[in-house]
């Protein structure tokens, strides 16, 4: 009786989540490219929308190897929670050789203070959460070297492609700071033992081992990363957006359940799914060998 009740109360939640994040329906309104740069005084990140719903976070601060400083965190927190109802899919690049450094270390002095530690910390928690809490996926490009909190970003993202020459590393216990925080997503993405040598030795992994041990799903050559990324977009642009995001609230959800709780909740997932309106609709359309014509709305039919 308890695990039913558990099952009841998170589909509930996952079904009010949904809700919520997708009160209006998608509205493809993006006809122009928008091209925008945030962050002052500097420029932390370029971002570009384009008429399929496709958004590009570029991480633009190559020159402190795109770290992950205070203020790129509070920028990418706005760029990615930001007209989110307009949108199908982010990709996260990056400009220059480093990916991402991860923190900035000027940053974490005792100059700084406690408080404005708590502040970094407590920032790059939310923008790793909003990542995975967002109704649409996240597809992390890497070209070169995500290490850190960097390598943590990738691991927080829904789908995560790479270059042959990219490399990932948890290195802050060279530097007296043990990557605990990046240890929360890396540690859920790849193998136990492989999460705690690369904590405990810091050494980078190959793109190769990166998907071995499934921190990336795809490695492609260099220069086909920004096609590869684009491709995946559009074809998740292709499906409804309601669906996806019901399917991707679920998805995390479940993982954090033991295996009878995960199917009793998946299971009554799939019916709320298939009284959904755009849940019928591509039914219908395999059944009538058509394409089917997704409303993008939180709709039932039954």
């Amino acid at each position: 009786m308890m695990a039913s009740r558990l099952s009841l109360s998170l589909c509930k939640r996952v079904r009010k989540g949904i809700t919520s994040s997708c009160q209006t329906a998608f509205k493809p309104n993006l006809s122009i490219v928008r091209h925008t740069t945030q962050g002052n005084p500097e420029s932390f990140t370029k971002v570009s929308d384009d008429e399929k719903g496709i958004r590009t976070i570029q991480l633009n601060d190559p020159k402190k190897r795109n770290a992950l400083s205070l203020n790129m965190l509070r920028t990418l927190h706005g760029n990615l929670s930001t007209g989110v109802d307009d949108l199908r899919v982010i990709i996260l690049s990056s400009d220059g050789p480093v990916w991402s450094a991860g923190h900035d270390l000027k940053e974490l002095t005792s100059r700084q203070g406690r408080e404005y530690h708590q502040e970094v910390f407590e920032t790059c928690s939310k923008v790793m959460s909003l990542i995975q809490d967002l109704p649409i996926p996240v597809i992390a490009a890497v070209s070169g070297l995500a290490t850190a909190a960097g390598a943590q970003l990738v691991a927080s993202c829904d789908i995560a492609i790479a270059t042959e020459s990219a490399k990932f590393a948890t290195p802050g216990v060279s530097v007296g700071l043990f990557c605990s925080t990046p240890a929360v997503a890396v540690g859920r993405a790849v193998p136990r033992k492989v999460a705690m040598e690369m904590l405990f030795t810091g050494h980078p992994i190959s793109a190769q081992d990166a998907l071995l041990h499934g921190l990336i799903s795809r490695v492609v050559p260099d220069d086909q990363l920004d096609n590869e990324a684009r491709k995946i977009a559009e074809r998740i642009c292709e499906t409804s957006r309601e669906v996806v995001a019901l399917g991707k609230a679920t998805f995390h959800a479940q993982m954090n359940l033991e295996r009878r709780e995960a199917y009793r909740l998946t299971s009554a997932v799939m019916v709320e799914n298939l009284s959904l309106e755009d849940g019928q609709e591509g039914i219908k359309a395999f059944i009538e060998k058509r394409k089917p014509s997704w409303s993008h709305r939180n709709k039932k039919v039954h």
